[in-house]
């Protein structure tokens, strides 16, 4: 049978993104939390306290005292394999000076949590864990300061230490269970956060900065966790979407009968949109085949490959609406140079391949939504369902399971919006989980970008002009950190042939890679050292600590001098995300076979305090990793809006094979705040590695992903 809902919807479908009223009552709330003190008595209960960005408020968005003494901690980040559940759990822990077993997190539940924005940009570590801080500090003096007035003591002489105030000069002591039973505690903790509340210092930390595993660590490796593609639900069927055959392509005319005839098949058909949901998801894939087989389509793709893209978007740059940054005069640096070089440098589009594709399950039961999805912005996620589904925002509960990775692929949320239309339709239970082809063609990409690079060399060999432009990939970290007096950047914007978005840290990836392949031009130029060359133009003194230790750990001086043709060593620096990053590489070069080899690879980074160094250190050898990559073999293939390779068979991922010997080095720098960690250590891999190639062969290699097929010789 087919739902027809091609019909208008209400006004929920243009409403904004608005914080709305929690949907749980109090009894469903103290099902969830259990009994004990709500830290404020505002109403709602819970409820989101700002948009993405904006500081939570109110200490009843933040945390919940248990009547056991237990605490649980609430936030609207996701928990995507980067490790915030521990990192703002140990927030909680310090402030309140417990041990981490005492805190439960809670994450993405737009019913329970703030509204924290998305997961993305490395901003939990610098926002979302002070911001866990602060209201826990706030909840720990108010705490104090309620055992002060209970004694008639000085708030400043009692001392809290696992949950337990106590008077030292009387022995008296209250547990923060104590508190939790205490009725007339309620009002005194009707406060917002206390903007000037004080946490621990650094140097005090004792939950902070520690090696703590991560908390859900052992149910992922026993595979007791449930991702979102492992949820489900009773009665629940299993749905397939339509695809068009390429990107832009309209569904002209489609017949359903076919599918409408099979036994346990729901048809639903809403305009462009047609799924099909059934008992299996074999089934449902048999009925959607059935159907593709009468669709007609409108191809409407322009006339592009990814052999000539950039050609493409050369031609269809916006360059009268660039964003650009002057400093002094570039004309005037260029008058003053001895020798001027420029050279281009160019990025393919690929994808964000993570281990678990897009999924959802939803659920449609007494006039509300309840969706669980693989997303990184749950409020976001429900904006989305209500306005596909016709509702209002607080008829609509978007939960996000930690989920199995999304490198900035996963800000939007088709699976949630697509299982949510399919559950409305037919009553019950639906599941979408993309497939990997899936995955690969309908996800965006990471941008495709041209690179035009331009400079000039005084006769002292310093540089005295930059003129730097980035076309289609964005802006971040195209500013140069090297001291050069006349300076112009600009990113341009162009007409993308297919889908792109956000992609881990952005275009940094592609800028550091230009501009560090184009500082060891202008050193080979100068006929200087690649390293004494940068330490001559930097003076960011955290950047050149990064790079002054990966060149001693690595050994640059002595390993520079034994280069061979089929040897070569190379290094890169770079600064993002308030992070700093250097790396030295080693690569065997096979110029016989075309093959490049990346033996070793040695970085060193710094993102201030850090606050959990196995993780922290998790998260750069998987931004190493993914690194490679996209450095050496990753590209989507495409033509006419048709994605050519949409497989890891014909999608050339890094294998453990391809994993080199690493020598990652941490630096802990207490001075300032912490920074994000997850994004930066990534920028710096591919031209340490393009350098090394270059120096090895003398032939430099411009294209992102650099192929050994260009070095090879008969």
């Amino acid at each position: 049978m087919e739902r027809d809902l091609d019909k208008a919807r209400p006004d929920a479908l243009t409403r904004s993104a608005q914080p709305e009223r929690s949907s749980l009552d109090r009894r469903a709330f103290l099902q969830v939390l259990g009994s004990g003190i709500l830290i404020s008595v505002s109403e709602p209960l819970i409820r989101a306290q700002g948009f993405a960005g904006s500081p939570v408020s109110r200490l009843s968005a933040r945390l919940y005292i248990n009547e056991d003494g237990s605490i649980t901690a609430l936030s609207g980040k996701v928990e995507e394999g980067q490790g915030p559940r521990t990192e703002l759990a140990q927030a909680a822990a310090e402030e309140l000076r417990v041990s981490i077993s005492r805190i439960r997190m809670i994450m993405a539940d737009t019913d329970l949590v703030p509204d924290d924005g998305i997961t993305a940009g490395s901003r939990t570590t610098p926002v979302n864990v002070i911001q866990m801080r602060q209201a826990a500090a706030t909840a720990r003096e108010l705490l104090t300061e309620h055992a002060a007035k209970v004694w008639q003591v000085d708030p400043a002489s009692l001392e809290v230490r696992d949950g337990v105030i106590t008077n030292s000069k009387t022995g008296q002591t209250m547990t923060y269970a104590d508190l939790a039973k205490a009725k007339e505690v309620v009002a005194a903790f009707a406060q917002t956060v206390r903007p000037d509340v004080r946490v621990t210092a650094v140097t005090d930390w004792k939950v902070l900065g520690q090696p703590i595993p991560k908390l859900d660590a052992r149910d992922i490796v026993t595979g007791k966790h449930r991702y979102p593609s492992d949820i489900v639900r009773p009665n629940m069927l299993y749905g397939r979407v339509l695809r068009a055959p390429a990107y832009g392509a309209t569904l002209e005319s489609i017949d359903l009968s076919v599918a409408q005839q099979m036994k346990d098949v729901v048809v639903v058909r809403e305009g462009q949109f047609v799924a099909f949901a059934a008992p299996s998801s074999q089934r449902a894939e048999q009925a959607m085949a059935a159907a593709s087989k009468s669709a007609s389509w409108k191809l409407n793709a322009p006339s592009v490959s990814h052999r000539n893209v950039h050609a493409y978007l050369k031609e269809h740059a916006n360059r009268s609406g660039a964003r650009e940054n002057v400093t002094g005069s570039v004309e005037e640096g260029f008058a003053q140079a001895r020798k001027v070089l420029s050279e281009t440098y160019t990025l393919a589009y690929i994808q964000h391949a993570p281990m678990e594709p897009r999924a959802a399950v939803a659920e449609w039961s007494d006039g509300r939504m309840t969706v669980w999805a693989g997303c990184d912005g749950p409020f976001r996620a429900r904006r989305d369902v209500a306005q596909a589904c016709g509702l209002p925002e607080e008829k609509v509960r978007v939960i996000i399971p930690d989920m199995g990775g999304g490198f900035g692929g996963k800000h939007s949320a088709e699976a949630a919006v697509e299982a949510a239309r399919i559950a409305k339709a037919v009553g019950r239970p639906v599941s979408v989980r993309w497939t990997r082809e899936e995955e690969f063609t309908w996800a965006y990409c990471r941008p495709a970008a041209v690179i035009e690079c331009r400079a000039g060399l005084n006769d002292s060999n310093s540089i005295v002009a930059w003129d730097f432009t980035n076309i289609n990939a964005g802006s971040a970290a195209i500013s140069t950190p090297y001291e050069v007096p006349n300076v112009r950047t600009a990113s341009v914007s162009s007409n993308s042939p297919v889908p792109q978005g956000s992609y881990r840290v952005l275009a940094a990836t592609g800028n550091n890679f230009a501009r560090e392949s184009f500082m060891d031009e202008l050193a080979a130029a100068a006929g200087a050292d690649p390293l004494e060359f940068r330490l001559a133009h930097l003076r960011n003194p955290r950047l050149r600590r990064v790079l002054e230790t990966a060149a001693k750990r690595f050994n640059w001086a002595s390993r520079i001098k034994k280069v061979t043709p089929n040897l070569g060593v190379g290094l890169a620096c770079g600064t993002e995300k308030n992070s700093c990053v250097a790396a030295c590489v080693e690569v065997a070069i096979d110029r016989r076979r075309g093959e490049i080899k990346v033996r070793e690879i040695c970085e060193v980074f710094e993102c201030g305090p850090i606050l959990n160094p196995p993780n922290l250190l998790s998260q750069v050898q998987g931004c190493i990793i993914m690194g490679l990559g996209g450095a050496l073999s990753e590209e989507i293939e495409f033509e006419n809006g048709k994605i050519l390779n949409p497989r890891f068979s014909a999608y050339d991922v890094p294998r453990f094979r391809d994993v080199p010997k690493l020598d990652v080095h941490l630096l802990n720098n207490t001075d300032i705040p912490p920074a994000g960690g997850g994004e930066t250590p990534i920028i710096a891999v591919a031209p340490a590695i393009g350098n090394a190639i270059f120096a090895a062969t003398g032939v430099r290699l411009r294209a992102m992903p650099m192929r050994g097929a260009s070095l090879r010789q008969t």
